[in-house]
This record gives C-alpha cells, structure tokens and sequence, in this order.
C-alpha cells in the first residue's frame, strides 16, 4: 500500500512540473503576429507612392501650412498687388520674377508689360488667396515679398510659364523655388513665349527694348515705265522667243515692244 502510495506522488509531481515548462516555454517566445503590430500598416494609396512622391506630398502639405489667407484689392502690375491679410492692407511683390515696365515714373511702357498687367488683373482681381514668404518677409520698400497662389496654382510660375516675366532678383536666402522657376523659364524661351519672342530684349540686368533689333521692312522698287519714243515706239517682236532673245523681258505695258498679243493674260506685264 506504501508503495502504491508513493508511485502516485511521483506521477503528480512529475505532471506539475511538465505542466510549468510548458507554462514557461509559451510565455518565453511570443508568437510573430504579436510582433507585427509593432510598425504601422501603409494605407493602399501610400504604399503605390514612390518615395520622391512622397516626399513632394509631405513638402506641399508643408509648404500649404505655411500659406497665409488674403484677399487681392488691386493689382498694380504684373508683379505687384495690394491684399488684405490679417485685417491689414499690405502692398506685396511676388518674389524672383520682374514683369515688363507699365508705371516706372522714368522707364516707358516695355512690350508685354500691359499683356502681363491685363493677365494679373484677370486671374486675381477681387480673389480669395494665399500668399507664401520666403526667409525676408520685407523688401526696402516696406513690401511683402511672396510665392502668390490662386485657385491652387501658384501665380509666380503662371507668369514664367506664358512668357510673361524673367527670373530676377535671386537674392539668398529668398531662392526657395529658384530652380523650378528656371526650368520653367527655359521651356518658355524654348517655344519663344511672349518676351521671348523679341530677339535681344530681355538681358541679364533687365529689358532693354532699345537694343532690339528693328527689322526694315523691304519695299519692292518702283517700275519705271519708259515712255515711247518715236523711234522706238516701232520696235514690235514676233514672240516672247524673240523678245527674250533680246534680252528685254518682262515687257510692261507702255514700254517699246509691248504688244497685247504677247500679254496673254491682261495684266500690262509681257512674255512674264
């Protein structure tokens, strides 16, 4: 009976204590799945995105963060507008473009200045915008210098892209889109847009329309029609064979030789 008694305490202690490895060997190693909710899933969209895409969203939703709301009053030029930002009237300049000359008080009227006023006035009078600021708020003049967007497109490259304006005044620290907007400009140089169109117009420091070349326009030399003399108002010719045999054509009517026989199709000129 001891005996038996004894057998049946080894067999429970020995199930307890595989009972405990076993207890042990499933808390020592958690399963993958545990593991995978450590990093977020990409959504579908995100995960299509290469990463320059990505890195243009997160820079445009980055850029959009830092737009301030404004209203457009007027608009002085083709570079130049007043808005109304933060209950304040300001007098803006959009940044690293320079339109044609239409107000300079000793400068006149440069070629596409009006065509690039008349475009400003179209697209921004009386809108809703945004306006974005480089490093300098501030030029010298106390104007706000901006990128100006409208209708989500930003109006400083509209401009570039019509051939309405150059890339000018690229002055650090302000040259955060200095690189597209030459991109820009060379594709509208390219196709010969607007200011583009007029050889030696636009320079490095600014529009010269005295240095365009002017094209003379050609104007054909007169006829002089030889009055008939009475010597040679006999001179008659067989054909136009003969007559250029002679050397003498076209004939034109009035001149020795000229005969309406050999001006087939009445136009006072001979043997064409």
């Amino acid at each position: 009976m001891k005996n038996k008694l004894a057998l049946l305490s080894s067999s429970m202690l020995l199930s307890f204590t595989l009972a405990a490895c076993s207890s042990d060997a499933s808390t020592s190693h958690p399963v993958a799945s545990a593991t995978s909710t450590s990093s977020p899933i990409p959504t579908a969209s995100e995960a299509t995105k290469t990463p320059s895409q990505q890195s243009k969203s997160a820079h445009s939703q980055s850029a959009q963060a830092n737009r301030l709301s404004a209203t457009i009053l007027s608009v002085t030029d083709g570079d130049t507008m007043k808005i109304k930002v933060n209950g304040k009237n300001e007098t803006v300049r959009l940044l690293l473009v320079d339109t044609p000359e239409t107000k300079h008080p000793n400068k006149p009227v440069q070629p596409f200045g009006p065509e690039a006023s008349a475009f400003a006035k179209k697209t921004l009078e009386g809108k809703n915008v945004q306006i974005e600021m480089d490093v300098s708020e501030r030029d010298k003049y106390g104007r706000l210098l901006v990128y100006l967007w409208v209708d989500g497109k930003m109006f400083n490259e509209m401009l570039l892209e019509k051939g309405l304006t150059r890339v000018a005044y690229v002055y650090p620290p302000n040259v955060k889109y200095v690189d597209p907007f030459r991109e820009i400009q060379k594709k509208a140089q390219i196709a010969g847009l607007g200011i583009w169109s007029i050889e030696n117009y636009v320079q490095k420091d600014g529009f010269h329309p005295d240095k365009v070349k002017k094209t003379q326009p050609t104007i054909p030399a007169p006829v002089h029609t030889q009055s008939p003399t009475a010597s040679s108002s006999n001179i008659q010719y067989k054909n136009c064979t003969d007559a250029r045999a002679a050397g003498v054509t076209p004939i034109y009517e009035g001149q020795p030789g000229y005969s309406r026989k050999l001006d087939r199709d009445g136009d006072g000129v001979a043997c064409e």
